[in-house]
């Protein structure tokens, strides 16, 4: 009985300090009703309007347009991350779930495990499952925490349901990894070798989510099964709803009147936000974004591997935008250079509030700057000293068009006739007036001597203007790009140049272009 009232002193105690050091400290309601210890929520719309203008030469001015940051950068471990981190944690010692001497296993990706290193402040024991293909800058975090680290050669978040995407003998491989990992962290490996089979079948799927709170389970241990537990959704139907309401109240402004958009991690953020939007303004009006299903961006999900988890929940949401990340790096480069505490999904949620901004009439919106740059600054710079991009698809070419000083015939053989001026400018959605044609032996002189003839120099704009160059098929305006490059100049090569223009105008290309005389 005397030990029973120790251990339960003990974790009274771990609640108290838990409260008073880090709930204390973290957005949170009080009993009056009011949110306090609230992120900035900062009006971006001039500075937005700015980036569509300068970097993809979109002309926002005219928008009735209003869009908010809710900078969650700010939170102490520089992610929203942090909200439900706590809460389920607030919980877990509440409830007796953790208690002094228990250890917190979870499958992380980077930001949830940075945030749990906070618990770890309070002598609790955490052990992160991680991919080694976490960049740099979140290994260097993870570390500057008590937390410890099982490294694994694999997705940690893998779309639900794969099967057999490890063989048995890479499953036994990964099994005798994580073994003597454990094993160098004081854990009992007869533990871990007695439910081999279990750990063989998750491995062989994958599965590193359910492996967390397997090991959590046979250690006696607490996972806090992010992507799973329902106090995920809850931190941001209860909290992060409730403080962007109240902020946008004080500057006299009403949550109904707005579209929140953010990314797609585990879906804690846009399940709760979209129940608080719903139960209090009946509106579906959360805006889920995603990159392209070929890439990959530090903490978010594609959509196809968002599909199947217990939180995604396309039903409850006002649209899903799939976003090219590609593009996105401009504007995050564009907003970190203006001193904005911004990572890399929310640069693509705030592209897409940029784009939706751009098809339609009017738009107020609030988006989820869910961490900040410090974890990828050496990826920025390296994305910033990475070769200038030399070819355009026509999509990309039209929603940009506005960047481009000049747009250049380029080729060896054949000149436009009028017909072909007419196709490239109205494809464009340009002047004729705009597109110039250097003659065919300029633009073999460029080739074979690499040296600019004046008069096609005059067409290309000088080194100062950007270019788009365009040719029958997309190869000889390759190749100009690339010289052009070599000098300093800034072209881009239309992929299929006119070939694909004609295609989707059902034009002949005889009707196009002509021989050069000269």
């Amino acid at each position: 009985m005397q030990e029973e009232n120790n251990v339960n002193r003990a974790d009274i105690s771990l609640l108290d300090h838990f409260e008073r050091e880090i709930w204390s400290k973290v957005p949170h309601l009080e009993k009056s009703g009011k949110v306090i210890n609230a992120t900035p929520l900062i009006d971006i719309t001039e500075d937005l309007k700015q980036c569509a203008r300068s970097e993809y030469g979109l002309n926002l001015a005219e928008k009735n347009l209003k869009v908010f940051g809710k900078f969650d950068s700010k939170l102490p471990t520089g992610s929203i991350k942090l909200r439900p981190a706590v809460h389920i944690a607030h919980d877990a010692i509440a409830t007796g779930k953790l208690r002094h001497g228990k250890t917190v296993f979870e499958a992380t990706s980077g930001n949830f495990g940075i945030a749990l290193g906070q618990i770890s402040r309070l002598g609790l024991d955490i052990v992160a499952l991680v991919s080694r293909k976490l960049q740099e800058g979140v290994f260097e975090e993870l570390g500057n925490e008590r937390t410890r680290i099982i490294h694994l050669d694999m997705d940690i978040c893998p779309a639900p349901g794969m099967k057999g995407n490890a063989n048995l003998l890479a499953a036994k491989a990964t099994a005798a990894n994580i073994r003597s990992q454990l094993a160098d962290l004081g854990f009992d490996p007869v533990v871990f070798d007695k439910s081999i089979s279990e750990v063989l079948a998750l491995l062989e799927n994958q599965d590193v989510i359910s492996l967390a709170k397997l090991l959590a389970k046979i250690y006696g241990s607490f996972c806090p099964e992010q992507y799973d537990n329902d106090l995920n959704i809850d931190v941001h139907r209860t909290v992060t709803g409730a403080e962007i309401d109240q902020q946008l109240h004080e500057q006299g402004h009403s949550l109904a009147d707005f579209k929140i958009v953010c990314t797609f991690g585990t879906g804690g953020t846009s399940g709760g936000l979209s129940r608080y939007l719903m139960e209090k303004y009946g509106k579906k009006s959360l805006h889920v974004v995603f990159p392209l299903s070929d890439q990959d961006v530090a903490g978010i999900r594609t959509k196809g591997k968002a599909s199947g988890l217990k939180f995604y929940e396309p039903e409850r949401y006002g649209g899903q935008h799939e976003v090219d990340f590609e593009q996105a790096k401009r504007l995050l480069k564009f907003f970190v250079n203006k001193g904005y505490d911004m990572g890399e999904s929310s640069s693509l949620a705030l592209y897409a509030a940029m784009q939706m901004a751009n098809f339609g009439e009017e738009g107020k919106f609030v988006v989820i700057v869910a961490d900040g740059i410090q974890k990828y600054r050496k990826k920025l710079a390296a994305m910033e000293k990475k070769q200038p991009r030399l070819k355009v698809d026509l999509q990309e070419a039209v929603t940009d068009i506005g960047k481009y000083d000049k747009i250049v015939w380029i080729h060896t053989m054949y000149t436009p006739k009028k017909e072909g001026i007419e196709l490239i400018a109205k494809s464009l959605g340009v002047d004729e007036s705009k597109i110039s044609v250097p003659t065919a032996g300029d633009v073999e002189r460029l080739l074979m001597t690499q040296q600019i003839p004046k008069k096609m120099d005059e067409a290309l704009g000088g080194s100062n203007s950007k270019t788009l160059l365009v040719c029958m098929a997309g190869n000889t305006s390759l190749m100009v790009a690339k010289l052009l490059a070599e000098k300093g100049m800034v072209a881009e090569s239309l992929n299929g140049g006119i070939s694909t223009l004609a295609q989707d105008k059902a034009k002949p290309i005889s009707q196009l272009v002509k021989m050069a005389t000269e």
